[in-house]
């Protein structure tokens, strides 16, 4: 493609609105455009990648066994009303109404669509498994768009879904398709983890997350330093062994903690650490409420509370509320006493010794206390985000924190929809079964912005050779000049020829000029006609090394396919 006949609108000042580095070299590259916010043109070079990216999950999807199709962005209402999800999705949930005054929704997601299709279409056992997958536009009203890409309100998805007789069935394809999404973004270049993951409103069970190592990402991903174990924060097991010191009980004792407000305060006042003591959190779990306990270093994680009550829903209670139920401001709550609700613990509630905790009073609390002697505790479960130095879940070294941006999710979602949907086939004995079904997505937009997250220097982007926009750039410094227009035009036709994806810098700019919008661009590898044109010497630079070598023109083909291979 010719420079000159193509639309990459570069910037040389970084938009005042782009916050991250992806944001920025996007918008600088002229590989997007921003048309509202959370809202995107892909511009000829982003689309070429995104093209690219979509080949690979073509490609790997295929090779799982899943087939394409496609369907439709505009969504029935009562579809979204027979899953429940309708009043339960939220805001971001896009909803409009016809000519009619019939009540549609634009594609966040496509479970009751594929559900439904299914659901008409399949009958039999014999028919199953099925795995069908798209790639299409979604649409989520997010709150707060911000960081390009990484979060907006329309983006091009990769979903899957997966049909089944049996759970061992669900198991084979859930794995085959785990590894195509370790494959997928092992052939962008991407540096990952796969990571164990909570359902939020997809439902299921079983699930992982694909994250891009950023630090940027939203997430926080909890690894080993010794092994492959990965877990988004929120579900990493705790798996530390809490001893009790082996001292006497002291006496239970109320103190006065006047303008104590946080666990530091009171411990510094009390002249103890925050191990020490006990911090109590008022939860509405469903339409009912619940006391959360947890050490003083310890933070409630509020998706293990949630799994282990099985519920729904699950929210702090705001100091209204909570002054409400429990008669004492939030400051001050402590288990001792409380009757009026169910009581559950971290483990690591159980070991401490002559501790302190609120004393459901302002300005008291109580020291000397001991769990069991001084509170009944309803139920002790692992209830506390895992923290770096904690031992791995798996027995092999620590736990390290690192930042990514969620990229790709595969979901175990079991009959949560074929039940609900009345999504069922008939078995071997002609009994009617519900469907067993999987999920899984992939972020292809937000894909590209993961890669120029990670590829990028103080220059510009550094596209990895699998999915920049082209392989190469061709740039004649001066196009009036006769023997480097000649010779440029010559390389330019020869090199499609032999099927190399080139960007031919023909315009009539300055040198510095091209050079600039080269390294923003970020093609692997730049091919520069200059004076030596009359000799047929031209310039090789590989972008991501800064290496470049003088090559004959009859050397250049063998010389730009073997620096290919080993980008």
């Amino acid at each position: 493609m010719k420079q000159s006949l193509t639309l990459i609108p570069t910037l040389r000042e970084i938009p005042a609105d782009a916050e991250v580095r992806s944001h920025q070299l996007l918008l600088k590259a002229g590989f997007i455009r921003q048309n509202a916010s959370g809202i995107y043109s892909f511009l000829p070079l982003g689309k070429r990648v995104l093209q690219k990216v979509e080949s690979i999950v073509r490609e790997e999807m295929d090779g799982a066994d899943a087939v394409e199709l496609l369907m439709p962005a505009l969504q029935q209402a009562e579809l979204w009303q027979e899953s429940g999800r309708w009043y339960s999705y939220g805001p971001e949930l896009m909803r409009l109404r016809d000519r009619n005054d019939r009540e549609f929704a634009l594609g966040a997601t496509h479970e009751e669509v594929i559900t439904s299709l299914v659901r008409d279409e399949v009958k039999s056992y014999k028919k199953l498994p099925l795995t069908l997958y798209q790639i299409q536009t979604k649409f989520r009203d997010e709150k707060r768009p911000r960081f390009g890409l990484l979060r907006g309100r329309e983006f091009v998805m990769k979903d899957a879904y997966s049909f089944h007789s049996s759970q061992e069935s669900l198991d084979e394809v859930y794995n085959k398709l785990f590894v195509a999404y370790s494959n997928v973004f092992s052939r962008c270049g991407l540096n990952f983890r796969a990571v164990i993951a909570d359902s939020g409103a997809m439902g299921g069970k079983d699930t992982h997350e694909f994250m891009v190592l950023s630090d940027v990402g939203e997430d926080t991903i909890a690894y080993s330093d010794s092994s492959n174990f990965a877990a988004n924060i929120e579900m990493a097991p705790v798996v530390m062994d809490y001893t009790r010191k082996d001292v006497p009980l002291y006496e239970l004792e109320k103190v006065k903690t006047e303008n104590q407000k946080t666990i530091e305060d009171v411990a510094s006042f009390l002249n103890v650490t925050p191990e020490d003591c006990i911090k109590t959190l008022l939860f509405k779990v469903d339409e009912q409420y619940v006391a959360v306990l947890v050490r003083g270093d310890h933070e409630v994680n509020d998706i293990k509370l949630k799994n282990l009550l099985e519920a729904s829903n699950v929210e702090l209670a705001g100091a209204e509320e909570t002054k409400e139920v429990l008669s004492c401001p939030v400051g001050s709550l402590g288990p001792i006493g409380v009757k009026e609700v169910q009581i559950v613990a971290d483990r690591a509630v159980k070991s401490v010794v002559n501790g302190v905790c609120g004393a459901n009073e302002e300005h008291f609390h109580f020291i000397n206390v001991n769990a069991d002697r001084d509170f009944e505790v309803n139920q002790y479960a692992d209830l506390r985000f895992i923290k770096e130095g904690d031992p791995s879940p798996d027995g092999q070294g620590t736990i390290v924190f690192a930042k990514g941006i969620e990229v790709g999710h595969v979901f175990k979602l079991g009959t949560r929809y074929s039940e609900a949907m009345n999504a069922s086939y008939l078995d071997e004995n002609g009994k009617s079964q519900p469907m067993i079904m999987g999920c899984y997505g992939i972020g292809v937009s937000r894909t590209l912005a993961a890669v120029a997250e990670q590829f990028n220097d103080e220059n510009g982007l550094v596209s990895p050779a699998n999915i920049a926009p082209y392989q190469l750039h061709l740039i004649a410094i001066n196009m009036k000049d006769e023997m480097q227009s000649s010779l440029a035009n010559e390389l330019y036709k020869e090199l499609g020829q032999n099927r190399f994806e080139v960007l031919f810098d023909d315009r009539q700019e300055r040198p510095g000029v091209k050079f600039a919008d080269s390294d923003l661009i970020g093609l692997p590898i730049r091919i520069t006609v200059g004076k030596k044109a009359t000799e047929g010497i031209v310039e090789v630079k590989i972008r991501n090394t800064g290496e470049m070598v003088e090559v004959h023109k009859d050397e250049l083909l063998e010389t730009v396919t073997e620096m290919l291979k080993n980008l």
